[in-house]
């Protein structure tokens, strides 16, 4: 998306603030701003916030100005890249389907969301798989060996976790013989790659499964061990390969930090986090919390969480997997403080009764979808709370993506 701002800015759109404009920003669906100066970024995505909060009539005290993002490139920790053909029956790509071309893949070696390291070890492969003449899964055929490339990254570990997902051996190309991936030969690549970071894990995932998605029929460690390390606010975690972790950790440092700070005070009181992820948010409550109860729909989420809070020390928090609604109607405690961090489709009328019905003084609401946070303001505000500040952060330049933290007190708390 370019403005008419952008191109005085930007001039003959090859370069945009420090770095160039991304080759392949024309065809990638991943970024939706390249070529749009930031601070009109920031404008383009507060505006958004202000005007889906105005069509809703919420009304709030403070609308705080969007918070930027720490680093605006190489901020993504994680990346699905996918091996197809940018024409039909091509030479083999693996990268990012262009924007409205779900049959097409376009290799992607240059982007400058993540880390210089995931090019690399992105174009090592696609070598790798080229000089073995590998065929690539057909979407319509169901036939091809290799299916995608994951690799994550410790921002603030340094270590790097390879998982190439490919279909069985013997699986047959569409006009030749049966295949068989060369696991010692990969592994070996990976590990004698030149990075920055350290590659402290190379796996092989085998998927037979139709969907053009990644699902894992089994898991192989064709080096080292298939979880990487990261720190989050002072707290240890052991991410492994499809374990739902956040995708920009500085960002979301900042971004949960000053959300605890809204809180007046939780120390000596229950806490609850009511979707919440990897624990991230119930661990940090539970430092100065009497106990801090998370809540999270995907049970993989909530095993690492209880494995996190095993190793950081923390007995007083504790996780529950399942439906929110369910799993509050379910148990007799009650929150003195609640922290939410629901999916991007908000939270579901029935969960809202609840958590209202606690009648807690101070609600903090993070959103990763303004667009469902305003139509649950509205429900919140309806039945007795107002909203204090909404504040957006931009976590992900370049996207279209935007998260906001907001402060709902009951209309008769004062400070």
């Amino acid at each position: 998306m370019l403005t008419e701002n952008s191109k005085a800015v930007c001039g003959n759109h090859e370069t945009c603030g420090d770095r160039e404009i991304c080759r392949d920003w024309e065809f990638c669906g991943g970024c939706r701003y390249q070529g749009v100066p930031y601070e009109e970024q920031l404008e383009i995505k507060a505006a958004e916030v202000r005007g889906l909060l105005d069509a809703k009539s919420i009304k709030y005290g403070e609308l705080l100005p969007i918070q930027p993002a720490p680093s605006r490139y190489a901020y993504r920790n994680k990346m699905e890249y996918t091996f197809g053909d940018m024409v039909k029956d091509g030479p083999t790509t693996l990268g990012m389907h262009p924007r409205g071309r779900f049959m097409s893949i376009i290799t992607v070696d240059q982007c400058q969301l993540v880390h210089e390291d995931f090019n690399t070890i992105l174009r090592a492969t696609l070598d790798f798989v080229e000089s073995k003449g590998y065929s690539h899964y057909h979407k319509k055929r169901h036939t091809g060996l290799m299916r995608h490339l994951i690799i994550r990254r410790g921002i603030h570990t340094g270590e790097l976790l390879v998982n190439i997902v490919t279909a069985s051996d013997g699986n047959a190309k569409a006009d030749g013989p049966a295949e068989t991936f060369d696991e010692a030969g990969y592994a070996k690549m990976i590990m004698g790659l030149e990075l920055e970071n350290r590659v402290v894990g190379v796996l092989r995932t085998i998927n037979d499964r139709l969907a053009d998605a990644v699902y894992c029929d089994e898991l192989r460690i064709l080096a080292g061990r298939d979880y990487y390390n990261e720190e989050i606010m002072g707290l240890k975690f052991r991410v492994s390969a499809f374990s739902f972790f956040q995708t920009n950790v500085e960002a979301v440092e900042n971004l949960y930090s000053y959300a605890l700070s809204l809180i007046d005070d939780f120390e000596g009181k229950d806490a609850f986090d009511l979707y919440c992820g990897t624990g991230t948010i119930t661990q940090v409550l539970a430092q100065k919390a009497r106990t801090a109860l998370g809540v999270e729909i995907v049970e993989e989420a909530v095993e690492v969480a209880r494995q996190t809070a095993e190793l950081n020390g923390l007995d007083n928090c504790r996780f529950i997997a399942g439906d929110c609604f369910k799993v509050l109607d379910s148990i007799s405690d009650k929150p003195d403080v609640i922290v939410v961090d629901p999916p991007r489709v908000g939270i579901k009328n029935d969960a809202l009764d609840k958590i209202i019905s606690y009648g807690v003084d101070q609600i903090v609401y993070i959103s990763c979808n303004p667009k469902s946070l305003a139509e649950n303001l509205y429900y919140f505000q309806y039945y007795g709370y107002r909203v204090e500040s909404v504040k957006p952060f931009d976590n992900f330049p370049f996207t279209k993506h935007c998260e906001c933290v907001c402060l709902l007190s009951r209309k008769e708390y004062k400070k």
